[in-house]
């Protein structure tokens, strides 16, 4: 028997805002994280902008000696998942910890930490190396962590599947809870990548933005569009079997109807011609669903400001929902606030999602001037929009072809 899914807790730390209510705050108000790079000197890199988690300080939220043995992508994503732990009010008393499970997906992992323990080998020499070192930079490590911190006996796993790894640890999770093996699971995805390493990586494929002007960078379905903007934090969701949930008398943000992923099987980096990896994600998360295209109220697209993934999830949701519906869905990119947090941007949209539900308002696509006749939907440019959100999806397009699509629905018991 397949089980119903919901949302009970959310956590996050983001460029607009570092806990949900900031973020959401943020969204409301129509605000932009991007701004000069602060984390090194950018000196010489084309790239001068990045979406950076403000006024942070690690000290804020761990003693000294943990702060220093966490890479600074384990720190966002405990910190998100002990606000999405307190939101859910799950207690030992109420819930089995051998029964709720992690899955935090990230795209790089450890990267800053990396950097430094390659610049000590190569300076000072081998012996120099941090005993930490492996264990901050692994890309599991924050599920990792995250278990370790709160108590979480249940099964604990990584996704990375690049910009696809939080949405797909959260279709995983939700999979896993649908069939029995886990009562809750915290699920999302966490980055930190601003760092002079990851800038240079991305800067020399040509996927980052050079504008200088913060509130023309990141601009998803302009025609100006040149380039996503690097963004870092973490966004975690406590999901939970819906019995267990009305047993201890959860807050239900919305429920997760609907999860299909595919491969593009294509290209390294360029999503396959005509979106068709994306538009088959979609396809199977609406049969998934068992809901018609028509149904469906607002898109969170991956919407990351480049020429190709714009133009190409354009097509994508064409294809996925019919020319007819394409033209009436609401669809908007989020990254025009956040920037593009790579591995952890299917966490927050979704964190976003579920309280457009709950907030019955579309987020726009901010700073957005000039027409693209290849991005012809609704973007919902430059001013949220008051409407009654019964069910939405959001999508995540990564590198190497990995698409991944989950469905929320309004709750009703």
């Amino acid at each position: 028997m397949e089980r119903r899914v919901v949302i009970t807790g959310l956590g996050a730390i983001t460029p607009i805002g570092n806990s949900v209510n900031e973020l959401w705050k943020g969204i409301e108000e129509k605000k932009c994280g991007i701004d000069k790079i602060t984390h090194f000197n950018c000196e010489g890199y084309k790239t001068s902008l990045a979406a950076e988690v403000k006024n942070y300080d690690p000290l804020d939220y761990f003693e000294a000696k943990q702060s220093k043995r966490l890479d600074k992508s384990s720190q966002f994503a405990i910190i998100a998942a002990k606000e999405a732990f307190a939101d859910s009010k799950i207690t030992t008393e109420n819930t089995d910890f051998e029964r709720v499970g992690v899955f935090v997906g990230s795209g790089i992992g450890g990267l800053k930490t990396i950097q430094e323990q390659c610049e000590t080998n190569y300076v000072k020499g081998h012996s120099r190396v941090s005993p930490m070192f492996i264990p901050m930079s692994i890309t599991n490590m924050p599920a990792g962590n995250i278990a370790i911190e709160l108590g979480l006996k249940g099964e604990s796993i990584s996704t990375v599947s690049a910009c696809s790894s939080a949405t797909h640890a959260i279709g995983e999770a939700y999979r896993t809870i649908k069939y029995g093996a886990e009562d809750v699971i915290f699920a999302g995805g966490t980055e930190s990548s601003i760092c002079e390493i990851g800038i240079a990586g991305f800067e020399n494929m040509k996927a980052l933005s050079y504008a200088t002007d913060k509130n023309r960078a990141s601009i998803p379905f302009d025609k100006e569009r040149s380039g996503f903007v690097m963004g870092e934090g973490a966004g975690i969701l406590v999901l939970e079997e819906l019995e267990h949930a009305l047993s201890r008398g959860a807050k239900i943000y919305a429920e997760i109807i609907g999860y299909g992923a595919t491969s593009d099987a294509y290209h390294i980096t360029s999503p396959a011609p005509g979106g068709v990896g994306g538009a088959r994600a979609m396809k199977r998360a609406i049969e998934d669903a068992n809901i018609k295209p028509e149904e469906i109220d607002y898109i969170n697209a991956h919407g990351t400001s480049t020429h190709l993934n714009d133009s190409l999830e354009t097509q994508a949701i064409k294809t996925a929902l019919g020319e007819d519906k394409s033209k009436k869905v609401m669809v908007s990119s989020t990254k025009s606030n956040t920037g593009h947090l790579l591995g952890a941007a299917g966490g927050v949209e979704a964190i976003i999602c579920a309280k457009a539900i709950e907030n019955s308002l579309v987020p726009p696509t901010i700073n957005y001037k000039v027409k693209d006749e290849e991005c012809d939907l609704d973007i919902v440019p430059n001013e949220p929009r008051k409407a009654e959100l019964n069910i939405v999806m959001s999508n995540s397009l990564g590198f190497g072809g990995h698409n991944g699509s989950i469905i929320l629905k309004k709750f009703t018991n």
